[in-house]
């Protein structure tokens, strides 16, 4: 774990946040859902980055078996009391290695929605989706959402994939699939093995 990346203060805003935000019904599960059509029931899904579980424990409650990790452990705190029919973990991306947490089949799916990637430090991104796609079934896909104008250049990302032995086979504009445009300031990208 890096050390100063999380922030026990800002934990608690962003558990807050979205608990607010569900209770008064907004819609937190875009991501979800786009996964969810994509897969078959019963598929087994990674939520990597996965903050409070909202994503993970929207899956989960649709037959998926989900395992969620996120290197905040108060975020997979709030995520395990809130979404208990997931399992979560603390862990991070650029080291993962589910096999030695118990996990060792591979995953149909990996979702990493939100802005996972660009919080991870520069010149790890590689590395982080490398590690990620090691845990997907050889035919699995990954789906990956974030700000393009923020911390992580789209150039960047698409430069990260040829190291990590990943291909791009779609990508949109958001998670309900408006098309790309080169000036979106946010990309959804859909991500296979080579």
């Amino acid at each position: 774990m890096w050390p100063g990346l999380t922030d026990p203060e800002h934990s608690k805003w962003y558990i807050s946040r979205f608990r607010n935000k569900a209770e008064i019904g907004e819609d937190l599960a875009g991501e979800a859902r786009l996964v969810d059509a994509m897969v078959e029931r019963k598929s087994r899904i990674l939520d990597a980055g996965c903050g409070t579980g909202r994503t993970g424990g929207y899956l989960a409650a649709q037959g998926h078996t989900v395992v969620g990790v996120d290197i905040d452990p108060q975020l997979i705190a709030a995520a395990r009391e809130d979404f208990s029919e997931a399992r979560w973990i603390t862990g991070d991306l650029v080291l993962l290695d589910l096999a030695a947490e118990g996990e060792r089949l591979p995953f149909d799916a990996i979702v990493c929605g939100g802005n996972v990637l660009p919080f991870i430090p520069s010149g790890l991104v590689g590395q982080a989706l490398e590690r990620m796609a090691l845990h997907l079934v050889p035919d699995g896909f990954m789906a990956i959402g974030f700000g393009v104008h923020r911390r992580l250049a789209l150039e960047d990302f698409d430069s990260a994939l040829d190291e990590a032995g990943l291909r791009l086979e779609h990508r949109f504009s958001s998670w309900d699939l408006k098309p790309w445009r080169d000036d979106a300031d946010f990309a959804v990208s859909i991500l296979r093995k080579n």
